[in-house]
């Protein structure tokens, strides 16, 4: 195997270095000037700009759910919103407006509802009380009736699909005295309605 570099080979090298030195002394220094550059300017301005792209990435980022989070809150005040127009168009449409109403619906419509489907109205006692934590009272009322079974299951059923805001609490049925008799009906019901220290 021959050398590479002989002693002969290298005498024209120099001979060109030493012919040419004029053009490859500035054409050195620009080499080196462009390393320079290279390896103080754009290098680190290369890993600057990647940071400053991971930068922007996470600011995206962070203002997509900046975004999210306010449609959530946007959506969540709006559902408050109609939530209190829901309750408040509950309270002055639905619910009786004041102790009268919501005692002629659960008194005076109740034994009319009686009469119509022949059941007997016996007796009736009222009881109001305030509910806690509430603006509302509750006006409990309980009733005894009396008559033939389909007859009861029928104004029970009115009184459930009807379009007043009463509840039914509780139903008590007992057989009367011989086969003959009627059903004894106990019927506990309640209603709500705003007071008036509370009406805007």
């Amino acid at each position: 195997m021959k050398a590479l570099f002989t002693v002969g080979a290298l005498v024209p090298f120099a001979r060109v270095l030493r012919d040419h030195r004029k053009w490859l002394l500035p054409l050195g220094v620009v080499i080196a000037v462009n390393l320079g550059v290279l390896g103080l300017v754009v290098l680190p301005l290369a890993s600057s700009v990647e940071s400053v792209g991971k930068r922007a990435d996470a600011a995206a980022l962070a203002l997509k759910e900046a975004r999210a989070d306010f449609a959530d809150a946007e959506a969540t005040r709006d559902g408050q919103v109609q939530g209190t127009k829901d309750l408040d168009r509950f309270y002055r449409q639905v619910l009786p407006a004041n102790a009268a109403a919501a005692r002629r619906i659960t008194h005076l419509r109740m034994r009319q509802k009686a009469s119509e489907h022949n059941v007997r109205f016996e007796r009736s006692a009222l009881e109001s009380q305030s509910v806690r934590d509430s603006e509302l009272e509750r006006l409990k009322v309980s009733y005894a009736l009396s008559g033939d079974y389909d007859d009861v299951r029928q104004l029970i059923y009115d009184i459930e699909t009807g379009d007043e805001f009463v509840v039914i609490d509780n139903i008590t049925l007992s057989e009367g005295i011989n086969n003959n008799a009627p059903l004894a009906l106990t019927l506990n019901l309640s209603t709500y309605y705003r007071t008036g220290r509370h009406d805007r």
